[in-house]
């Protein structure tokens, strides 16, 4: 789970993308995933937001970041994956 100070700030973009705070179970692998996942979002959206006209990189970086999130889904599902 994200630690106490987590509760105390508020979550990055990457960790609200991912929802760092949503892992009932508590799962390990599920929690490394997202924190993962949220630093790799973290990092393009901030060259994301340095774009500031309506530019083909900035629809490459917003297409990477629902990329990272699809592939962070996926992982969870796999992480999670009964069989």
């Amino acid at each position: 789970m994200p630690d106490e100070t987590s509760a105390e700030r508020e979550l990055t973009y990457g960790e609200k993308a991912v929802g760092l705070t949503f892992n009932p179970s508590g799962n390990e692998t599920v929690q490394a995933i997202k924190v993962a996942f949220a630093a790799a979002i973290d990092v393009i959206q901030e060259e994301r937001l340095k774009d500031t006209t309506a530019s083909e990189k900035g629809a490459m970086l917003t297409l990477a970041i629902r990329e990272a999130q699809a592939a962070q889904m996926w992982a969870v599902k796999a992480a999670t994956w009964k069989s």
